[in-house]
């Protein structure tokens, strides 16, 4: 955001416009007694005092480390026509697409976005997203209690741990019970899954590559839960889904993903954007926007909002829920780099991602000590047992230029001898070497 003060004269044109005389006036809807009696704010400073002040705050990130960590997020690279397409006024300022007539634009563009990530993980309907893929998630979740009205879930234990606070949080006060299953050392748990299923459960959340990095297929859980009317929820690593069994070929109810490996940066912890897709059984009941293409009367094509079950436009108790906003410019950021990679690039991306994590393994587990935590087939991430703590190892390489993954043990008990390492395309051959070098040396 540029520094633009504004002059005096140009605050008078701002309030003679909406017809108030002062500042104070703006505010005068507010009671006195809910005003604030101060913002406690410092005076203000000029624009070359403001860039030093942050640019000393961002001198203390550190930028320049090599990095192994994934763990839902990912550092794919990012073609510079997307980020140039984001920057283009009609899009970076568009308002909330209520009008059609004047929204066209980012109305066409959230329907090829859906159409895009319905075709990535194979279900035919996508709503114009939400939030985060953790928010998708819940979204999804309450999804099931309303096609079943039933409150029981069945939760794999290899679904991102943060996501499975964030559905606990979300659901306090919910009266839901949330089953979870076990890992086994680093797989899900399929036959265990399986037996946790009954007909009180409302669905059943997995993920695929769960979160050590393991692949698992689907296909005969679900069907199993079908037997049962639970609703089948999968969340998703989007760029993996270019090379593996898709949710839509395993069975699954309802798609979700964090859709920031998707031409998104990774920006200190956002913003991101929660993927959403779904089949045709749970279509109305699927939250947020949805764009859908039609014809006027003179048989030119146009697009608009479509099936909205929004608070907004039906009785509260009515609404699938108080989901009400989209992440617009994320969504055409990740329409823009699915666009630019293509089938076949997109693919590609995902198919050297994983051979550089097959790599990294090799040379990982070559290490005296180091040895895979299982040995189920994995993408672009898995989980290796140290001689040493994760944390121990962290620390002693962080200092030597490199994030060598993800501590497990942050999240899982007893697994604190445990890393999780992420590989993208971006991960080259000379960084798996000092990865395995300096790991080595910081064993002994």
């Amino acid at each position: 955001m540029p520094y633009i003060p504004h002059t005096s004269e140009e605050e008078h044109l701002m309030l003679d416009a909406v017809g108030v005389s002062g500042i104070e006036e703006l505010f005068r809807d507010i009671p006195d007694e809910f005003r604030p009696r101060s913002f406690d704010l410092p005076p203000g400073q000029s624009e070359m005092s403001v860039l030093s002040r942050i640019e000393s705050l961002a001198s203390k990130n550190r930028t320049d480390l090599t990095s192994f960590l994934g763990a839902g997020f990912y550092d794919h690279y990012i073609p510079a026509a997307g980020p140039a397409l984001l920057a283009r006024g009609e899009f970076l300022t568009a308002y909330t697409p209520y009008q059609p007539e004047a929204s066209q634009g980012t109305l066409q563009a959230i329907f090829e976005y859906q159409t895009a990530v319905t075709r990535l993980l194979d279900l035919p309907y996508a709503n114009a997203s939400v939030y985060d893929g953790g928010t998708a998630l819940y979204e999804a979740m309450m999804m099931a209690v309303r096609q079943t009205k039933k409150r029981r879930f069945v939760v794999s234990e290899g679904v991102n741990p943060i996501y499975r606070v964030m559905l606990g949080t979300y659901t306090r006060n919910l009266n839901l019970e949330l089953v979870t299953v076990s890992h086994a050392q680093g797989r899900t748990d399929l036959e265990a899954l399986e037996g946790a299923l009954d007909g009180n459960t409302a669905g059943i959340i997995v993920q695929n590559p769960n979160f050590f990095g393991t692949v698992n297929d689907f296909t005969t859980l679900f069907a199993t839960a079908a037997k049962f009317g639970v609703v089948t929820i999968m969340n998703v690593y989007p760029v993996l889904q270019a090379v593996m069994k898709t949710p839509g070929e395993m069975g699954a109810d309802i798609a979700v993903a964090e859709g920031q490996s998707l031409g998104l940066p990774l920006s200190f912890g956002g913003p991101y954007l929660g993927i959403m897709t779904t089949s045709a059984k749970l279509l109305r009941q699927m939250p947020g926007r949805m764009v859908g293409r039609t014809e006027d009367i003179d048989g030119r094509t146009g697009y608009v909002l479509t099936l909205q079950a929004r608070e907004q436009h039906i009785r509260r108790e009515k609404a699938t829920s108080n989901i009400c906003s989209n992440q617009s410019l994320c969504a055409l950021s990740a329409l823009a780099y699915m666009a630019q990679l293509g089938p076949e690039g997109l693919r590609r991306t995902a198919e050297v991602s994983m051979e550089r994590a097959h790599q990294a393994a090799d040379r990982l587990t070559a290490i005296p000590g180091v040895c895979l935590m299982s040995d189920s087939p994995f993408g672009n991430e898995f989980a290796v047992r140290l001689p040493l703590s994760s944390f121990t190892v962290i620390d002693r390489l962080l200092g030597k230029g490199i994030i060598p993954g993800f501590p497990l043990g942050r999240y899982y008990a007893g697994l604190d001898d445990c890393l999780l390492v992420a590989c993208t395309e971006k991960t080259t051959r000379e960084d798996i070497g000092i990865l395995a070098e300096r790991m080595e040396g910081s064993l002994s």
